[in-house]
């Protein structure tokens, strides 16, 4: 067993995961084990790595029923027909925490994990002060990303960002989304100075998925990397960009190199619950990947749809109007295959969509058409050269460049107005489908307080 496979084991004490089932609940999010006050380096390494498999935790059913809603993915389940009904034309549940309520208590959980442990990490005596450093800046970074995926899912003006480690305290009080955004926004700028305080190496070891970015100094990359996201969705393009250049953002480099979250079928580990037989499985591809891919020279589609979904026998599910796929999913071959949190080939798009944002068409272009040819296998964009035409282009290009990753049509399409062109093969009803704007809320958290 590696160090790292005994760190994951080890974690499991502080946070507690189920080793199955489609929700990927936490089994004690509102009561976990707390560190204690000057723990140990073991118990360090342990809390730390417990914030990576809180964050772990719900990535999988995000990566799926966002992009349910963004209509990269179905699921037919006839043992749950919600993913084609609930997701697909509402109403939204928002006291489940599996469809309307979800993406919204793991989360949570994960903050709180990484708050107790920043609530004692300078007690730790055994750590230096760099190290001390290191370790608050890793889990400031982790918090923030945990934010970054409730407000990509929740538009209202009720979310909570004070969570506070005394699980006995009262809620926290709701803020607005502008609020909870800056909020992010001070977790990842507050993360990278604590990192560049933080010395040559982390008190822990980090998992394979972070390999060339397992030191402070390197995780300054991902952190960085994160911000510039943040700072597009922002509309802050100026910003983004001086971002960007602080992040692992490279031309000359593997689009796929980034930031992976590890799964494993390995004892004590979890297996990636999105590897299904893409010719039985339940997690369809949408029809509107293929109609709509773009064309090689050789005349065949574009090459991130066909590396990322296969041709099975169709399916069909609902009545009596009825959704419709022959298209499975082989994004993730391997019960090992890693999640993808953010990669070089979403940084260069980041950075085409921010200089279409300002007007510098012709270094958008490049990016674009670097992706295009290296990851598409596509001739370059021949199309109109004006803000519009190009940024059609680059939702297409970050649609299939990030298929089946994180909800990034929804969350692309929504932020422009635009979820009207993902509509294709949606049911006219009755109840018709619809695009949601965001999810609701989960009941607990709007009740009196």
């Amino acid at each position: 067993m590696t160090p790292t496979s005994k760190l994951f084991l080890l974690a499991l004490a502080l946070v507690t995961l189920p080793t199955g089932g489609c929700d990927f609940d936490i089994e004690n999010p509102n009561s976990p084990d707390i560190i204690s006050e000057d723990p140990n380096r073991s118990e360090v390494a342990a809390a730390a790595t417990g914030i990576l498999i809180a964050t772990r935790a719900d990535l999988a059913d995000f990566v799926l029923k966002v992009g349910i809603l963004g209509r990269e993915a179905y699921r037919f389940d006839v043992g749950d027909p919600r993913y084609a009904e609930e997701l697909m034309y509402g109403p939204l549940d928002p006291g489940s925490r599996a469809y309307g309520g979800n993406h919204w208590q793991e989360e949570y959980a994960a903050i709180r994990s990484a708050n107790d442990l920043l609530a004692v990490i300078g007690t730790a005596s055994q750590l230096t002060p760099e190290e001390q450093s290191a370790v608050s800046g890793y889990a400031h970074t982790l918090q923030a990303y945990n934010f970054i995926l409730i407000l990509d899912t929740h538009l209202q003006d009720s979310i909570p960002i004070e969570v506070g480690t005394d699980v006995t305290a009262p809620p926290a009080p709701l803020r607005t989304n502008a609020d909870a955004w800056t909020h992010v926004i001070g977790l990842l700028d507050m993360g990278l100075a604590e990192l560049q305080a933080g010395g040559a190496a982390f008190p822990f070891t980090l998992p394979s998925g972070f390999s060339g970015f397992n030191t402070p100094a390197t995780f300054v990359q991902f952190n960085r990397a994160l911000r510039s996201r943040v700072a597009v969705y922002r509309g802050d393009f100026a910003g983004a960009l001086t971002i960007l250049s602080q992040s692992f953002i490279d031309p000359a480099a593997p689009l796929d190199r980034g930031v992976y979250m590890d799964h494993s079928a390995g004892a004590g580990d979890r297996t990636n619950p999105l590897a299904l037989d893409p010719q039985v499985g339940e997690n369809f591809g949408h029809p509107s990947l293929e109609t709509q891919a773009q064309l090689q020279v050789n005349g065949s589609r574009d090459l991130r749809f066909l590396t990322k979904l296969v041709k099975r026998p169709p399916s069909s599910f609902g009545t009596p109007q009825v959704l419709t796929s022959d298209l499975g999913w082989i994004r993730y071959p391997s019960p090992n295959s890693p999640i993808p949190l953010i990669k070089n080939e979403e940084l260069l798009l980041l950075r085409a969509e921010a200089n279409i944002g300002l007007g510098d068409f012709v270094s958008a272009l490049s990016d674009i058409n670097l992706v295009r040819s290296t990851s598409g296998g596509l001739p370059p964009y021949a199309g109109p050269v004006d803000q519009p035409s190009l940024l059609t282009e680059l939702l297409y290009n970050k649609r299939y460049s990030l298929l089946y990753e994180g909800g990034h049509s929804w969350i692309d399409f929504r932020r422009y107005g635009r979820t009207a062109d993902l509509v294709a093969f949606d049911r006219p009803g009755p109840p018709p489908d619809v695009i949601f704007s965001t999810l609701p809320i989960p009941t607990a958290e709007v009740l009196p307080r």
